[in-house]
């Protein structure tokens, strides 16, 4: 385990209580190396699992039992974590031509994980689809109809896919190498999960072509809401959230001068509520969490919190980690971890994802 991430284990066996559930899964780093974190509901860490490399996206089994931590981009590794031991009980990775983009989701029934890849090669995206009951094995893919894709989700009626294509074409000889910026191109689609049949696809408006589209949450009424990170010049001011509904255009959503000049063009992450109402973004270059009301569509709340990138529900407010080694909850401090570096995103843990806001830590 992590050297300063099992703060009480020792100590929990002689409280003569039931052991906190896991509540969040994020990748981490400290002294010794990179780490996958589990959490409880106050932001204590329950266990930590070694990582061969910097981790990024943490997709939750349905049942809250299992975890598939994916590599960053352009790794190759996927861990599947036991969340109540505490272990990691299998390892896949990416066939020669792909390598993951950093998140996945589960498809009902939990067998079955999609993970965002790159096929390098082609220069398009792909969903690979893995086995985790057999060892991880490889089964098919699924065309993203897209560049770069980053982020995917499975949405609330179980059959539809929602994917962010950055637009942006990369190859693992040149790492982080941004290889298309004068043609590339965004999209947010939805795919049927049974066929992989294109449902729709979504792209920014012409003068926001170098907006990638990252990071995607679900909200009320089937609307997909995201964020980018702007690959114009630095001297624009672009809104940089969105959102998006069947059948409509996608809406950038303009925002207040202060919050669009403190993103400086980049979002982290973005979580939605429990009930759809509030979606909250993060911007860990500029040091900002912001809130936005999902119907009104308005910013209704932000908070300046240094290196904040990782933001989760719980139940509708919002937990968010910092690379200070912070847990928040509403804007509060309820747990810090000297050393540590909590990583891009924090997954809420839990059957369904349900996550109750527990006691703040002393």
């Amino acid at each position: 385990p992590a050297a300063g991430l099992l703060p009480l284990a020792a100590a929990r066996a002689g409280w003569g209580r039931a052991a906190p559930a896991p509540a969040f899964v994020t990748a981490c780093r400290d002294s010794s190396g990179h780490a996958a974190a589990i959490l409880d509901a106050t932001g204590r860490t329950m266990h930590a699992v070694r990582l061969p490399g910097r981790g990024h996206g943490t997709a939750i089994a349905p049942d809250g039992r299992t975890a598939v931590v994916f590599a960053r981009r352009p790794g190759r590794f996927a861990l599947v974590l036991d969340l109540e031991r505490g272990m990691a009980i299998e390892r896949f990775s990416t066939p020669p031509g792909r390598h993951f983009c950093g998140h996945g989701f589960h498809a009902p029934g939990g067998r079955l994980v999609y993970a965002t890849e790159n096929d390098h090669e082609a220069e398009r995206g792909v969903l690979g689809v893995y086995d985790t009951s057999a060892g991880g094995r490889r089964v098919g893919e699924l065309d993203t109809h897209g560049i770069g894709p980053h982020e995917a989700l499975l949405m609330r009626d179980g059959r539809t896919v929602a994917v962010a294509n950055g637009g942006i074409a990369t190859h693992p000889d040149y790492p982080r190498r941004k290889l298309n910026l004068g043609s590339m191109d965004p999209s947010l689609v939805r795919l049927d999960l049974a066929t992989g049949d294109l449902l729709e696809r979504a792209t920014p408006p012409g003068r926001l072509r170098k907006l990638s589209i990252r990071h995607i949450a679900e909200g009320e009424r089937e609307t997909i809401w995201f964020g980018g990170q702007y690959e114009g010049p630095r001297t624009d001011s672009v809104a940089l959230v969105g959102c998006h509904r069947r059948g409509e255009e996608l809406d950038v959503l303009p925002a207040p001068g202060t919050v669009v000049e403190a993103m400086r063009g980049y979002v982290g992450a973005v979580a939605a509520s429990r009930d759809g109402g509030r979606v909250a973004v993060t911007s860990p270059r500029g040091g900002l969490l912001a809130i936005w009301n999902a119907r009104s569509r308005k910013v209704v709340k932000t908070r300046r919190i240094v290196d904040v990138c990782g933001v989760a529900s719980g139940g509708n407010g919002f937990f968010a980690s910092d690379g200070k080694g912070r847990i928040w909850r509403d804007g509060e401090v309820v747990s810090r971890r000297d050393g540590v570096q909590w990583d891009n995103h924090l997954a809420v843990a839990g059957p369904a994802g349900q996550v109750e806001l527990g006691q703040v830590a002393d």
